[in-house]
């Protein structure tokens, strides 16, 4: 995990399906060899995604679990009609495969900065779902390692592949609701311990490995759910493995946040507890006077002097005085029409004009080929877990957070400990 042993970044293509070189594109076709770590739920639609790319061939999966394993070789199999998709229960025989030229990351948060690295220090470009990281101190580490090696990276942030996030924040952007006074987020609470009682392992599951750099504890199903589950695992809810729904759900509109106040190179000031200690809403994060709210909206609401912007997935709402522009808050109706009538009437001529991504996928392998980065890249998706991560810790120390976001440290003279900012790690997983 060296960072001074990182590789350089690849040359820039010439063409829509000429490889960068230093990509390997060992099969027939010149398509971008991709491995998967991690097959559980998120994987069911994001293999999908990557499979039907006609630039893009899976070549091998890896998981812990050896009935979740065989099913994401079955089906990439049954895709290609053939035998040929490599299975793994440790993630280094991809990172650390020269054949593979992409890898993607579908993990429990603890694993995501470490695989991140291995994949990177391997000179391979990354799609990681999001949170990249699980602590502050990840952040800047994998921004460091990244800016050095000039890799690929993509977060799963998808919606700023949305249409309505662009829209939304390009009506921030461009002053239609004047200044910004206030705003609020709406998603769930802080994580906590894990105080889960051992239930048996069965066969099948590489209980340690499923750990790794977490410290080690009995097994239980909650956590680690065994076979092909259809659901999202509650391990996310425990500070260990994850930060509650903060780092969850919270790392997609806390972006958006980032993304409509322009602060995707800094963040927030400062950060605010709740009124009371326990409390799971009402924390608040700063830029600069504008207090961002947490526990109210339908996603993210912006307030400004002259108007104010709501937007979730799939709604959306532009208000300008007393007067509603549009709106598509219930359900039913038609959400591109609402949009035309903000983008018409109120983006023809502005002048900050934001990312259009042809979707989020699409854009990570437009990218691996043209050396750009992407839309949520590494410094995005960093900068913007951290404020969730700053958010989890006014919660679980009920304190107010003076910060520095463009050291990504406590404000000078803090009294707050270094310690706070990252994690302890098992045996060989250090970094």
């Amino acid at each position: 995990m060296n960072r001074r042993n990182l590789l350089k970044g690849a040359a820039l293509a010439t063409a829509p399906f000429v490889l960068p070189s230093g990509l390997r594109a060992s099969n027939a076709s010149g398509r971008l060899n991709v491995g998967f770590i991690g097959v559980g739920k998120r994987t069911n639609s994001l293999l999908r995604e990557f499979l039907r790319e006609p630039d893009v061939k899976v070549i091998a999966v890896c998981d812990v679990d050896t009935n979740r394993r065989e099913e994401g070789k079955k089906r990439v199999d049954a895709y290609y009609q053939n035998s040929d998709c490599q299975a793994h229960n440790d993630f280094r025989k991809i990172t650390s495969d020269p054949v593979i030229d992409a890898v993607v990351i579908v993990t429990p948060d603890h694993w995501h900065t470490i695989q991140i690295l291995a994949a990177i220090q391997n000179g391979k470009d990354v799609y990681a779902e999001k949170p990249l990281t699980h602590n502050v101190r990840e952040s800047v580490l994998l921004m460091d390692a990244v800016k050095k090696s000039g890799r690929i990276v993509q977060t799963g942030s998808q919606q700023r592949s949305s249409r309505e996030f662009r829209v939304a924040c390009e009506l921030a952007r461009n002053g239609v609701i004047g200044k910004i006074d206030h705003g609020f987020v709406n998603f769930g609470g802080p994580g906590k311990a894990c105080d889960l009682p051992e239930e048996k392992v069965e066969p099948g599951l590489d209980w340690n490995m499923w750990l790794g750099p977490a410290p080690m504890r009995p097994y239980n199903s909650v956590l680690a759910p065994r076979g092909v589950h259809t659901h999202f695992p509650k391990w996310r809810m425990y500070t260990e493995y994850g930060g509650g729904m903060i780092t969850d759900w919270g790392a997609h509109h806390l972006d958006i946040v980032q993304w409509a106040l322009g602060k995707d190179e800094s963040g927030p000031n400062s950060v605010k507890p709740p009124a009371k200690q326990g409390d799971e809403s009402g924390a608040a994060v700063v830029y600069d006077g504008i207090e961002i709210t947490h526990g109210q909206g339908i996603g993210v609401h912006l307030v400004g002097t002259d108007g104010e912007i709501q937007v979730t997935r799939g709604r959306f709402e532009l208000k300008l005085g007393d007067k509603i522009i549009a709106s598509h808050l219930a359900r039913g109706g038609n959400l591109g029409m609402e949009l035309d009538k903000a983008e018409e009437g109120y983006l023809k001529d502005a002048k900050v004009k934001l990312y259009r991504s042809p979707g989020h996928v699409r854009d990570f392998l437009n990218c691996i080929k043209s050396r750009k980065q992407p839309i949520t890249n590494a410094i995005v998706g960093s900068r913007s877990i951290n404020v969730a991560h700053l958010m989890n810790l006014a919660y679980h120390h009920h304190t107010e957070i003076s910060w520095n976001p463009e050291t990504n440290t406590f404000v000078k003279d803090s009294k707050h400990p270094e310690a706070w900012l990252g994690r302890s790690y098992r045996d060989k997983w250090k970094i």
